[in-house]
This record gives C-alpha cells, sequence and structure tokens, in this order.
C-alpha cells in the first residue's frame, strides 16, 4: 500500500515540476533590483550632460554586464564617462569597462569606487525546450520621452520598466547565438535583462527585428551560450541555476497532496496495526485458553493422585493401629501412614484451589500481549531522532530556488529549539521558527525545524531597499533570548511576530531540506560554519 502511495506521490511531483510557471511579478521585481541604466556623460563643457543610455544588470555586487554597443562611444572618446545609474536608493556612480566583445554585444563594467552594491542577478541553467514566458526589464527611453523626463532625472534611481512576452525560439544571427522573443524592447533596453518566470536571466536584450519602419514585433538577445563563456573568460563566476522554475503556489499544492498522501498512509497503518493486533490477540486468547485448560487438567489429575495416597496411607495406617496389640512395632508404621495420609490430603487440597480458573485467561492473555507490546516499544521511533548533530540535504522537489544556495547544511539541534549551542528559536504557530535579517544582502530568511519529521525549511523574501530598511528597523526592536533562558522559545515567538507580519504573503524563494543524524567520522564542522554564514546564527 505504502509503495502505490509513494508512487502516486511521485506522479503528483513530477506533473506539478512539469508545468510551465509563469512569470511570478515578486520574482521579476526582485530582479529589477540589480537592474541599472548605463549612461554614457559628456564632462567637456561645464555641466555633465547625458549622451544616451542604455541598460545593464548586476553579475556580481560591483560588476555590470551591457551592450557593447551601449558603450562604444565611450571607447573611443575620453571626455565620455560610463555612470551606473541604480534602481532604487543610491546615488549614480562611474564605471569602467573591464571587457568588450563587439563579435557578441557584450561589455563588462566595474563600479569604480565600490560605492553601489548591487544583488547580482542569477542565470538560468536549465534548457528553454518550452517556449513560456519571459520577461524584458531596462530602460526604454521612450518611456522616458513619454513621462516627459528632464536630463536631470536620468541620473535619478527610478524603477525599471518591465515588459512581457514569449520565448519563440533560439536563432544564431551572423555572428553569434541569439534567443528570438516577443517582450517589447526599445531604445535605452539594450544591455537589460531578459528573465524566466522565476527572474533568471535567459539572455541580453540586444535589438529588435527590422519590419520596414513600423514597431518590431520579434526581439534579439544574447543568449546564455555567449554571455556565460565571456564571464568566464574575465574572472566572474556567476550564479547558475538549473531547477524547474515552479511557483510557490504549485509547491503549496504540492505539499497539501503530500501532507494527504501521509495522512492516509498513517491511516493505512494504523489500521493495519489494529488488525495485527486482532490477530495477536486472537492467537493470544487461543494460547492462554490451551495453558489454562492443560494446567487445570493437570491440577485436578494430581489432585486425584494425592487423594488417592491420602485414602490408601489412611486405610493402611487404621489397619496398622488395629493390630498394635499383636505387634507393638505396628504404632511406628501407624504414624507414618497417618502422616503420608494427611499429607497427602492437604496436598490434594491446596493443589485444587490453586489450580488456574477460566478468569485466568483474560490475565494470561494480557501478559503475552505486554511482551509483543514491549518487543513493539524497542523499535527506534522519532524520539530518537530528537537532537543532536544534523546533516540537512537539499530535496529539489519540495524547493523553489531563484538564486540561493543549496550547499548542504549542517548543525546542532536541541531539545527547546536552540541551535548549535548560541542561537534560540522562537515557537511560532507550532513550529520551531527563526527569522534573520542580514546587514548585507538584501533578503529576509524565515527557518524552520521539525524535529519529528527532521525537516528544516527556509523561506526567502527578497525584499526592496525600502522594505529591507523597514526589516531591519523592527529587527532592532528586540533582543532575541539566549539558549536555556526561561521561556525563551516563547518569548522570541513573540518578539518575532511583528517582523513575520511585515513580510509578502509568499517568498520568492523555498528551500526544503531532509536531515538525518551525523555519522561518526563524517563530514567536519566546515558546514556548521556554512550554516552559521548563509543563516544568519547570532542576528
Amino acid at each position: 500500500m505504502s509503495r502505490i502511495f509513494r508512487n502516486l506521490w511521485g506522479l503528483v511531483a513530477l506533473l506539478t515540476l512539469s508545468t510551465a510557471a509563469q512569470a511570478d511579478p515578486s520574482d521579476i521585481d526582485a530582479a529589477a533590483r540589480g537592474v541599472v541604466r548605463v549612461v554614457l556623460i559628456d564632462q567637456g563643457g561645464e555641466e555633465a550632460a547625458p549622451i544616451t543610455h542604455g541598460s545593464g544588470f548586476a553579475v556580481a555586487p560591483n560588476m555590470i554586464v551591457t551592450n557593447a554597443h551601449v558603450i562604444r562611444e565611450a571607447l573611443v572618446d575620453d571626455t565620455l564617462k560610463i555612470g551606473i545609474v541604480p534602481s532604487e536608493g543610491d546615488a549614480g556612480t562611474f564605471a569602467r569597462p573591464v571587457a568588450v566583445s563587439p563579435r557578441n554585444d557584450l561589455a563588462l563594467l566595474q563600479i569604480n569606487d565600490g560605492s553601489l552594491n548591487l544583488p547580482p542577478l542569477t542565470l538560468s541553467g536549465g534548457g528553454r525546450a518550452n517556449l513560456g514566458e519571459v520577461s524584458a526589464v531596462g530602460y526604454p527611453m521612450n518611456v522616458d520621452l513619454a513621462q516627459g523626463l528632464e536630463i536631470s532625472d536620468i541620473f535619478r534611481a527610478q524603477p525599471p520598466v518591465k515588459s512581457r512576452g514569449f520565448l519563440s525560439g533560439e536563432r544564431p544571427s551572423r555572428q553569434f547565438d541569439t534567443i528570438l522573443h516577443t517582450a517589447p524592447i526599445a531604445r535605452g533596453n539594450s544591455g537589460g535583462p531578459l528573465l524566466d518566470g522565476c527572474g533568471r536571466v535567459l539572455g541580453v536584450n540586444s535589438f529588435g527585428a527590422d519590419s520596414g519602419g513600423s514597431d518590431a514585433e520579434f526581439y534579439f538577445a544574447v543568449s546564455l551560450r555567449e554571455l556565460l563563456p565571456f564571464l568566464r573568460e574575465n574572472g566572474i563566476e556567476p550564479s547558475v541555476n538549473a531547477l524547474p522554475c515552479t511557483s510557490i503556489d504549485d509547491l503549496n499544492a504540492a505539499e497539501r497532496a503530500r501532507f494527504e498522501q501521509q495522512r492516509a498512509e498513517a491511516e493505512a497503518r494504523m489500521e493495519a496495526r489494529k488488525e495485527q493486533l486482532r490477530e495477536k490477540r486472537a492467537a493470544a486468547q487461543m494460547q492462554a485458553q490451551i495453558e489454562i485448560l492443560d494446567e487445570r487438567d493437570n491440577a485436578m489429575a494430581l489432585a486425584m493422585v494425592l487423594l488417592l495416597v491420602a485414602i490408601g496411607a489412611g486405610y493402611a495406617a487404621g489397619q496398622l493401629r488395629a493390630g498394635i496389640a499383636d505387634k507393638p512395632q505396628n504404632q511406628q508404621r501407624a504414624l507414618i501412614a497417618a502422616a503420608i495420609a494427611a499429607a497427602s490430603l492437604i496436598g490434594a487440597v491446596f493443589v485444587w484451589i490453586t489450580r488456574p480458573s477460566y478468569a485466568d485467561i483474560e490475565e494470561r492473555v494480557a501478559i503475552l500481549m505486554g511482551e509483543t507490546e514491549g518487543a513493539d516499544a524497542s523499535v527506534p521511533g522519532a524520539q530518537a531522532a530528537a537532537d543532536g548533530t544534523l546533516i540537512c540535504t537539499l530535496v529539489p522537489e519540495r524547493s523553489r530556488i531563484t538564486g540561493a544556495r543549496t550547499d548542504d547544511v549542517e548543525f546542532d539541534w536541541q531539545a527547546g529549539g536552540c541551535v548549535n549551542e548560541r542561537t534560540q528559536y522562537g515557537m511560532v504557530g507550532g513550529e520551531w521558527t527563526r527569522v534573520f535579517v542580514p546587514s548585507s544582502e538584501a533578503a529576509v530568511s524565515v527557518s524552520t525545524y521539525d524535529p519529528e519529521t527532521r525537516t528544516y525549511r527556509t523561506d526567502r523574501y527578497l525584499l526592496s531597499r525600502s522594505e529591507m530598511e523597514a526589516a531591519r528597523a523592527a529587527r532592532r526592536e528586540y533582543t532575541p533570548p539566549a539558549c536555556g533562558v526561561t521561556d525563551a522559545a516563547r518569548v522570541l515567538g513573540e518578539q518575532q511576530s511583528a517582523l513575520i507580519a511585515m513580510l509578502p504573503d509568499r517568498p520568492n524563494e523555498r528551500l526544503v531540506y531532509s536531515c538525518e543524524t551525523k555519522k561518526a567520522g563524517g563530514i567536519g564542522g566546515a558546514l556548521g560554519a556554512a550554516f552559521d554564514e548563509e543563516f544568519g546564527v547570532g542576528e
């Protein structure tokens, strides 16, 4: 039965993961945090003036990818500088070209003074067999003109424009490999990312098809076949994610199906256990009845033998006593015979009284059933997995990942919700929970651990600059209790509630891990240090 349920669960998961996910606005918004406006600035006059602009996106906190044609003029005119204007928060800064490849229209820029710390975008490592929905993100000039933006507005942080379309295929141009799509782009979009439904980069938008003067209906992006080698040749190892793009709704539906399947399996196991106990009780009752009947028959037979001995010895004692006058030596023999008769009679009465009764059958059944239950209790249960050092491995089919690390996680779990002997988890909604708000990353993580199922889960919320500032302010409002403090779990749960209430309804990423006890002589403590760094232990 359990094998059937596992097969059904595998089929549900397969169908869920194989469904093409539509673009999630929150994922596109998260990716847009790392998209910038790339501006060519003329500093030859009294005031700096923008000449033209394109788009770009971060592949490292201080490294920007754009099109080679966007910065072409700055490469041959030393009066032109390359300006970088982020999508939110910080003022613009300057960048210098690190590598330019006109052959495939790619350029790599480095921010000069390190004043910008941009969230890098993740590149999609999966195939594009299904021609799903895509989004183009950038700064089209026609939108700036329609909004009546002035020259000074070009240097002000503004959110990029997002447009949607579909992949139309892959078609190599004369010089390099491109992706054909229908997400509208215009002048100014060049160098911006083309994103899949999970906000991962599929290509670098470059140009549109020439349709005889009318607006182009098809657009081209430099593919990852060109971008990945270009970055690696220049010492950049980008974040690449090849996992299927699934939605949180799909995961939630799969988790509900999985819960129902586990509940059905548990009910089936309970029913099987009840049936097994019924069969064992019937067998125990039969065995007890046979044993009691055998013991009663044996006791009755023994009592009868003792009674016969008593009668015989009593008769002999009487005969011997009657002949004492003729033979005085018979007196001692008569006493012995009388003693034997008395002892045998007492023994017969005792054996008869103490023989098992039919009422003893149920007690005997309880003893036999108790021995079975005692044997079952020796089987290791969930409690055996409560504490200790755990190694947790990602479960991809239960996870949604757009850019987070997927390394194994090692940590020490103690009863009472203490991790690594120093980080207390709070009890929120019946779950051991800890909220981490890092100071350097624009993401809030909510981690939970279930000791019974050995499941560790992290929900990551990729927030805007203003949302992160609000989250950090809320985090500064409380100091988590240390491990071992009385009622620490309840106190921390209450402290974290206000911060959790500020988060969006759905996370951008969900990482689900299956944990098992670390074996002696296994992996060292490096993973524990990685856990502290990745999940903000001590935050």
